[in-house]
């Protein structure tokens, strides 16, 4: 019944998204951007704050006393995003390749990206442990097959969290997959008509805790109904700006 609900608010801002100023669209994407780069990459560690996250990518202004690491980390976390509209407007899938690009890119004068680790790895306060690199790279057939299976399977609000919760189940890169996986969750969003949703610092603990149950014990419910809610609140905000303009 929600899904069927969000559907309906989907098809509402698709019909008359055309409506919105272009200026006002404008404004409003570039506050999502920065807002998402802020907060995913707040989540990892980065100690940025808004202000400094759009200074940085708006403004172009230097921090001091902020690492190049975390410079690059915002900077490249929004050139990523960019390169997700890119491929999108293409219309082209969520594949093997496309991920490792858009890890490539979050992690540009960092680390090389887009490979794989041959090293195991620990998630800081989960009770899952990501699986050995042999394990791994089996996993990740599993996974890319049924990235293709899914596609038709899952509707689209499962396929993004789906994909979100077994990708960093899987933690194939030894640095960027919590990056990595809530953007390609956006990316099948968006591929489907939908807006894409920022997790933010302060929901952390409920997200966490999400997907651990999912890679605990396979149970994707409460992801799936965060990501629900999340893209809920998101299509309503805009909803409402549409409904202002077309009164």
């Amino acid at each position: 019944m929600e899904y069927t609900e969000l559907l309906k608010k989907k098809d509402f801002y698709n019909e008359n998204k055309n409506i919105l100023d272009k200026e006002i669209v404008e404004k409003i994407d570039k506050a999502f951007d920065i807002d998402f780069t802020y907060n995913s990459t707040t989540i990892e560690g980065n100690t940025l704050t808004l202000i400094e996250t759009k200074a940085v990518l708006e403004d172009k202004i230097a921090i001091g006393g902020k690492s190049l690491r975390e410079i690059y980390e915002v900077v490249n976390h929004n050139e990523a995003f960019e390169y997700i509209k890119k491929s999108i407007e293409k219309l082209e899938i969520l594949d093997e390749e496309k991920i490792k690009d858009i890890h490539e890119i979050l992690t540009e004068n960092i680390m090389q990206g887009g490979i794989y680790r041959n090293t195991d790895v620990a998630i800081t306060g989960a009770t899952h442990t990501p699986p050995t690199p042999n394990e791994m790279y089996k996993q990740l057939k599993f996974f890319y097959d049924d990235l293709k299976i899914n596609q038709e399977k899952l509707n689209p609000i499962e396929l993004a969290a789906w994909t979100h919760a077994e990708f960093v189940r899987i933690h194939p890169f030894i640095d960027g997959n919590g990056r990595t996986s809530r953007l390609i969750m956006n990316y099948q969003l968006m591929k489907n008509g939908f807006l894409p949703i920022n997790i933010k610092v302060e929901d952390r603990l409920e997200y966490y805790n999400a997907l651990d149950l999912y890679a605990t014990k396979k149970d994707l419910t409460p992801f799936l109904n965060f990501i629900l809610a999340l893209e809920k609140e998101r299509l309503n905000e805009i909803n409402k700006i549409i409904l202002q303009c077309l009164h």
